[in-house]
């Protein structure tokens, strides 16, 4: 069987550099891509969000010191140019295909789209596309077309962190940590003990629960309520699953997790607790809260183009974060005469300007942008990767990557909300470090099922 010979469309170059590798196969395949996706790529460049990133981490990965021109199997006028690409310590060839003239020459829309068709055609190319709707006008042409989606989750909701197992009432927990059971459970495994007791005849439940985490293969009970009340957070947990959550984050050994749920389900609330009370005890220096750029209606996230300056554009994104700073604040001033006249500021805005900036400064909590992460070494701090769904899994490696030995990382989302151009509910980073939570004993993880939200919120979640 010969080579393939695949022409990339920009989505495989921006979902993930790595791909050309992938792609390559050493050497059994030869990468070509067009000027069309060049200038594409060009563009995008100055763009301060992770497309943008990924846009200039592909200009640094290429050196065009080796040009061909009409190249054997070249067509008509083309020029075909070979460019080394080179990441880390992996170097292959990429070949640039400039066309000086196209036979489509003017559309209303996809005029960029049909000229990389256009190629792929002359040429016999396998079009690599994971823009669906170009994927279906190349088929429609005759065009052989794939995509490729490495890292798929075919099943997230199933993904389960939460086992229950039994326990005579006469037995001791190293008979729990010496069964089958237990021992097929990775560390970070959420345990819930129920007590078993038995008369002549049966085994029965007593009713009585425990719970706990297994972490370093041993199982360590949680008092789930006395571990609130010691550490008293600003805003408790209302439910299992919060308390859990919150008994998760501020352990001590735990240093990188993920947690998924819905709108409603605390997941935000909750770890903002979690850091305030690290950084209280003096854990961690502060809070880092980050999430990428992209939003329901914003196709590419362009910060540039939003009024003001870069901690103004990037306050449009910070409305979960100042949402659960602002309920946190709210609670302050109910509970007492001293936190009102601390807290006292306008209760009805969004962000509660003076006030929620002088939480915001008291808590040392900072926001940061994931397109300015390059470079950055972050230490001694809590971070907060939120709407983990609509990063892509080089972005999680790009904000794995900064965090030192001291942090602690948490990574929020809800993986049936995705907003990003080129990923899916099956395929992002929230299901990949869900995967990775599943099978690495480093990574905790836990999915949120319980909302508590608004009779609207809920019958919309329920029924559209």
């Amino acid at each position: 069987m010969g080579k393939k010979k695949y022409l990339l469309d920009t989505s495989i170059i921006l979902d993930d550099i790595e791909n050309l590798i992938y792609l390559y196969q050493d050497g059994e395949n030869d990468i070509f891509i067009s000027e069309v996706v060049l200038e594409e790529l060009d563009k995008k460049k100055d763009l301060q969000n992770e497309l943008g990133y990924f846009s200039r981490e592909f200009f640094r990965a290429i050196n065009s010191n080796d040009v061909i021109k009409n190249q054997c199997d070249s067509i008509a006028d083309d020029m075909i140019y070979k460019m080394n690409f080179k990441n880390k310590t992996i170097e292959l060839p990429l070949y640039i295909i400039y066309r000086p003239k196209y036979k489509t020459q003017n559309l209303d829309y996809g005029l960029n789209d049909s000229r990389i068709l256009e190629i792929a055609k002359d040429y016999d190319f396998v079009l690599l596309t994971n823009d669906i709707s170009l994927k279906i006008k190349a088929l429609s042409q005759g065009v052989k077309a794939e995509s490729i989606f490495r890292n798929m989750v075919e099943n997230p909701s199933d993904i389960e962190f939460l086992f229950r197992l039994n326990l005579h009432k006469d037995s001791s927990l190293l008979d729990l940590e010496s069964s089958s059971s237990f021992s097929m459970l990775k560390n970070w495994s959420i345990i819930e003990l129920l007590e078993e007791d038995n008369t002549d005849n049966s085994l029965y439940l007593t009713g009585k629960k425990r719970f706990g985490f297994k972490i370093d293969g041993k199982f360590e009970e949680q008092n789930l309520d006395l571990i609130v009340e010691e550490n008293s957070p600003y805003i408790r947990p209302i439910n299992l699953e919060q308390k859990l959550l919150y008994a998760l984050l501020i352990n001590p050994k735990n240093k990188v997790s993920i947690v998924t749920g819905s709108t409603g389900s605390g997941k935000t609330l909750m770890t903002l607790q979690a850091g305030l009370t690290l950084f209280k005890r003096g854990v961690v220096d502060g809070i880092i809260y980050m999430r990428n750029t992209i939003t329901s209606n914003d196709k590419e996230a362009e910060l540039g183009y939003r009024k003001g300056d870069e901690n103004q554009k990037l306050s449009y994104f910070m409305y979960p974060l100042y949402s659960a700073i602002n309920f946190t604040i709210d609670k302050l001033q109910e509970s007492s005469l001293a936190k009102r006249i601390e807290y006292n500021g306008d209760v009805n805005t969004i962000e509660k300007r003076d006030v929620t900036d002088y939480f915001i400064k008291k808590h040392n909590i900072e926001i940061m942008d994931i397109a300015h992460a390059r470079g950055v070494s972050i230490a001694r701090k809590f971070v907060i990767f939120d709407e983990a769904q609509n990063a892509q899994d080089s972005t999680i490696k790009l904000i794995g990557t900064r965090i030192a030995q001291d942090c602690k990382i948490v990574f929020l989302g809800d993986w049936k909300q995705i907003d990003h151009p080129y990923l899916s509910k099956f395929r992002n980073g929230a299901v990949t470090m869900l995967q990775k939570a599943q099978n690495s004993d480093f990574v905790s993880g836990i999915q949120l099922k319980n909302t508590i939200r608004s009779d609207i919120a809920q019958w919309f979640e329920e029924n559209m």
